[in-house]
């Protein structure tokens, strides 16, 4: 009988399953609890099928028999129509696991072994923001360059072109990472980088020696609290980065041996890092440590209980209101700190060895694993002797100190004259 849906809706189960035949194979499957699917009966390979089309009402006669046109279409192409549907199902579950979202989230995961916690936070955060409300569920093996573009090319009409860039260069690696584990074949923003506008990489602001007098005086006279001002001094002195210094741990500072070893974890290059201790910046952790030395944070919050660490924005903030706002940030006291001791004539790799940064060179970088610490021990002091020098008269301190010099006693006992450094007033 062919089906009408006045028919259908008239039908009566009598407490049994009963069918409703279309014909051509299709029928409607009238379960006893009032149910209503649609089937459609076929034989493929000498065997007899059947393909489930959907619920009545939800799937109407109509769409019902063009569903079952489409299976016949298929059987003529010698396809199994169930299998056909399975695989459609397949491909929809597949497509949803390898989203760009998805994908994203493990290619970020893989990383954070040998990322900072702080570096993990900032690429999410920016794929939060900028890419994922464009992309991100979007499978990844369908999104095309002209997609990557508008949705970089909306970040750059903010004016924020150095975040495009870093935008581009996660999103690369994030389709990298992709073709490597078989989601895609090509990475749709390898060659998007032309098409941003011109960049030039701004590097942090820093000061130069001549300035250091009257800044140190503004800090000095700076409406804060001393921790702050340990901290300001313990960056400007160890020439660490602002991340290191907040996370900074008492277990790993031993003031004795004048040594501040920062684990891997914490460190940008994921090694660790050794820090010389002047004598200065002993005398200052010996005066925090009676301010926060009964909890495991050298700078802990001051807020109560809100953050465990001092905040990312104390320092600069204190710069701010210190009105050197655009002359300079913390990040910058290292470049301050290399400029300074390049000019002074020490060691370029102890000096880029205090900064951890990595050997550019790969093959040099291989053999190159010196600590270079007693240059490094004697450097320090030297460079807590120099801004010590600075902040009380404005001395110069004459370049170039010979090996000899180099101090081979605990960091505590030394001093400017202990180092026989010269000085002579501007």
């Amino acid at each position: 009988m062919i089906l009408n849906e006045s028919k259908i809706r008239k039908a009566k189960t009598d407490g049994k399953s009963i069918k409703l035949n279309d014909g051509a194979g299709l029928y409607l499957l009238l379960h006893a609890n009032g149910s209503r699917y649609w089937q459609f009966r076929y034989s493929f390979a000498g065997k007899a099928k059947v393909l489930s089309i959907g619920k009545y009402p939800e799937v109407s006669l109509a769409e019902a028999r063009d569903r079952k046109i489409e299976a016949q279409r298929l059987l003529r192409d010698l396809v199994d129509p169930s299998s056909h549907k399975q695989q459609k199902k397949m491909l929809v579950a597949y497509q949803q696991r390898n989203t760009f979202f998805a994908v994203a989230e493990e290619w970020l995961n893989r990383n954070r072994a040998v990322w900072t916690p702080l570096h993990a936070k900032r690429t999410w955060r920016r794929l939060e923001i900028h890419v994922f409300p464009e992309l991100g569920k979007r499978p990844i093996s369908e999104i095309k360059p002209m997609e990557v573009l508008w949705m970089i090319q909306k970040v750059e009409a903010t004016g924020v072109t150095d975040t495009c860039v870093r935008i581009l260069k996660i999103c690369s690696a994030v389709f990298r990472f992709g073709i490597v584990t078989g989601r895609l074949e090509h990475n749709p923003a390898l060659n998007l980088r032309g098409a941003l506008k011109p960049y030039r990489e701004r590097h942090f602001p820093a000061l130069k020696a001549r300035e250091l007098p009257s800044f140190l005086g503004e800090l000095d006279k700076l409406n804060t609290s001393e921790q702050n001002k340990i901290a300001f001094k313990t960056l400007l002195m160890t020439a660490v980065r602002s991340g290191e210094l907040r996370h900074g741990r008492w277990e790993d500072v031993d003031l004795e041996a004048g040594e501040w070893r920062i684990p891997a974890e914490m460190m940008k290059m994921r090694e660790e890092h050794i820090v010389p201790l002047s004598s200065q910046v002993i005398a200052l952790l010996e005066q925090l440590r009676a301010m926060t030395g009964n909890g495991p944070w050298m700078f802990p919050s001051q807020q109560g209980r809100v953050h465990a660490i001092m905040s990312e924005n104390t320092i600069n903030s204190m710069i701010r209101r210190m009105g050197y706002k655009g002359r300079v940030v913390g990040h910058g006291f290292r470049s301050m700190f290399s400029t300074i001791l390049n000019e002074h004539g020490f060691n370029r790799d102890a000096i880029e060895r205090q900064l951890a940064h990595m050997e550019r060179n790969g093959v040099r970088a291989a053999y190159n694993r010196a600590e270079y610490l007693p240059e490094r021990r004697f450097m320090m002091q030297w460079w807590a002797d120099f801004i010590g020098e600075k902040t009380q008269q404005n001395y110069e301190v004459l370049p170039r100190a010979t090996s000899a010099q180099i101090p081979s006693a605990n960091p505590r006992n030394s001093s400017c004259g202990s180092l026989n450094l010269c000085h002579v007033p501007v």
